[in-house]
């Protein structure tokens, strides 16, 4: 993972839960978001809408 760059590891964890993958990848790619403190990129793909 540490080869992985941040950018492309939020890509793999938004792809992987809207093709819902494996639970087993998604909890690892979140685990490693967190080690990384990367969760607050998340935050621009699962927002909700606004109108």
């Amino acid at each position: 993972m540490n080869n992985l760059q941040d950018d492309m590891l939020v890509e793999a964890y938004v792809k992987a839960k809207e093709l819902s993958l494996s639970e087993d990848f998604i909890m690892l790619l979140h685990q490693e978001l967190e080690q990384r403190n990367l969760q607050h990129k998340l935050d621009s793909h699962f927002a909700a809408p606004t109108i």
